[in-house]
């Protein structure tokens, strides 16, 4: 079992422990382990063959022995009974936003709740509302949590179906009879999470293709298997349809099965407005003494020109003015994820991060980027392992010395990501901040403040001149949390008046600001800076889901900060 595996069977255990009400220090014990082999900075692999793992702190001879059988067997006996000692429905709890262990704890205790449905009932007969310690809005939020759960089940992050979409197009393009095969729907728009995946072939001969989509190893169950259409469902919920026409058709259906709603709806009365008729079947004219024939495409460039339109690429395809700017050849030039010269926001082993100062710059150089911006977590951010006053300078120190050393190509800012307090103060004195090369200003606790409140904590951060970009403006993690409420055109207004950059946070979890404020918000001049909120080298290639998103967001290379050149990044920062 490799090491991000084990950190994760420690906290599982922490939390276990917690909820069947063990000591206090029992359960931290683990909590403490997992955080010590996260910010682990020697190479846990040479600590475990030298059983050296006691020389960590926070990590005792007991946990090292069970950290040692979790790396060479892959099973731990105490996990094992005490995750079974736990009904799987008190667990499933935990997933609701909000709820911790000592909470689900309790709905246990004191009223016998073992499962989501059990606590939803509860929620709706009042009986969390008369809980010590709990009240009608905490009552409300709980209930509100299930509905989002329940509805994040049916959808999936984007990231997280992509290798699944691309092991599928390889078997079927691999297939004989198969002459073209594409992923459509919210998954090719590059929407953040998606329902299903529709896949479409091109092919004569349909029924070996049903055949080997409906026999693919990961398939759970076959929904229907016809002659032009099957569905199956794959091991953990995941649904996918896959379609065959005949080639003459394909990109007819490509561009049909691919356009949102309003798109199609928008493209079919710009044909009829012509004289066709659009659909996924093709083009024909509406009247019969039109000279027009049917028509046939090669591609979807040819479809849009069909009907006077520059080619629409598919993330734009959402119905908000796309066909009108098309029919005008004012389409923006979308950036690119290889316009990308350099990412900020990023952790090191110094706060919560994975890897090394060192090791992420290696790879920032391996990753062709000129510039590589650290960003640490500031000290309120205590369960992050946030950086005192002296820890931010030392780093700093280490940061400039390794530029000086001219080991790497790649170019080192030095930057933090403060936390904005609730008063919307920083988390540092102006004098430390005015040291670093760049301020990530972050909202981390106190989410529940009411709109009001949220978006005057934030603007009174984007005022404060050490301020150079704002995190995660909403603070929503898809899939798991909504976000906490702001007013985000507010928010914009500000950074455009402060002359701030607002990030586009590219962890597939949050992709943070929404695409449906960019398009408005660069036109006035936003700058956007597209950044992984790496906390791995591994992450660091995030990026690219960043890029996707400011595609969707009607996103240039002239208003992403970090696909200028150094040179000009490091002019901007200085001034």
């Amino acid at each position: 079992m490799d090491k991000a595996s084990i950190i994760g069977c420690l906290e599982e255990i922490a939390v276990l422990l917690e909820l069947k009400g063990e000591n206090p220090f029992k359960f931290r014990a683990y909590e403490n382990g997992a955080r010590a082999l996260e910010t682990l900075e020697e190479n846990f692999e040479t600590l475990i063959d030298e059983k050296r793992l006691t020389d960590v702190s926070g990590i005792g001879a007991a946990l090292a022995e069970k950290i040692e059988t979790l790396y060479k067997t892959g099973k731990l006996d105490y996990y094992d009974k005490l995750k079974a000692s736990v009904p799987a429905g008190v667990l499933e709890m935990l997933e609701v936003p909000g709820l911790g262990a000592k909470k689900v704890r309790v709905f246990y205790e004191k009223l016998k709740i073992t499962s989501l449905e059990e606590l939803k009932e509860a929620c709706e007969a009042g009986k969390i509302a008369e809980l010590p310690g709990f009240g009608a809005k905490s009552q409300d939020n709980i209930l509100s949590g299930i509905n989002h759960l329940e509805a994040y089940r049916k959808r999936y992050m984007w990231a997280t179906v992509e290798p699944q979409v691309e092991a599928v197009l390889t078997g079927l393009r691999a297939l004989p009879e198969v002459e073209l095969a594409e992923c459509a729907g919210s998954f090719r728009r590059k929407l953040e999470t998606v329902g299903d995946l529709d896949f479409l072939v091109a092919s004569e001969a349909p029924e070996p293709v049903m055949d080997w989509f409906t026999r693919m190893p990961e398939v759970e169950k076959v929904t229907g298997h016809g002659t032009t259409k099957s569905s199956v469902r794959l091991e953990g919920g995941l649904q996918m349809d896959l379609r065959v026409v005949p080639k003459a058709q394909f990109f007819f259906a490509l561009h049909h099965f691919t356009g949102s709603k309003e798109h199609n709806v928008k493209m079919r009365q710009r044909a009829l407005s012509q004289g066709f008729s659009l659909s996924e079947w093709g083009v024909k004219a509406v009247h019969e003494d039109h000279p027009a024939p049917i028509q046939e495409v090669d591609s979807e460039e040819e479809l849009f020109q069909l009907f006077g339109l520059h080619y629409i690429p598919p993330e734009l395809r959402e119905g908000v003015g796309e066909v009108d700017y098309a029919s005008h050849d004012a389409l923006p030039k979308l950036v690119k994820p290889e316009d990308i010269r350099g990412v900020f926001h990023n952790h090191t082993t110094a706060s919560d991060g994975k890897n090394t100062l060192e090791a992420m710059v290696a790879e920032a150089e391996r990753l062709g980027f000129e510039y590589l911006g650290i960003a640490d977590h500031s000290k309120s951010s205590f369960q992050a392992n946030g950086l005192s006053e002296e820890k931010l300078l030392e780093q700093l120190k280490a940061i400039r010395k390794l530029n000086a050393s001219k080991q790497y190509k790649t170019h080192v800012f030095a930057g933090v990501e403060c936390d904005i307090l609730k008063d919307g103060s920083l988390d540092y004195e102006d004098a430390v901040l005015e040291e670093l090369d760049y301020v990530v200003a972050s909202v981390h606790n106190a989410l529940t403040l009411d709109e009001a409140a949220m978006t005057r904590r934030i603007i009174r951060a984007l005022e404060h001149p050490c301020t150079t970009m704002l995190g995660h403006l909403s603070g929503r993690l898809l899939l798991k949390r909504e976000a906490y409420t702001v007013n985000i055109p507010k928010v914009i207004d500000a950074a455009i008046a402060n002359k701030k950059i607002i990030e586009l946070n590219a962890s597939p979890k949050r992709l943070d600001m929404d695409w449906r404020y960019w398009h408005k918000a660069a036109d006035r001049g936003l700058l956007c800076s597209i950044n992984p909120d790496a906390h791995s080298i591994e992450q660091l290639k995030n990026y690219r889901y960043g890029v996707y998103c400011a595609r969707k967001g009607w996103l240039q290379k002239c208003s992403v900060f970090n696909a200028r050149p150094l040179k000009e990044v490091s002019a901007f920062l200085r001034g």
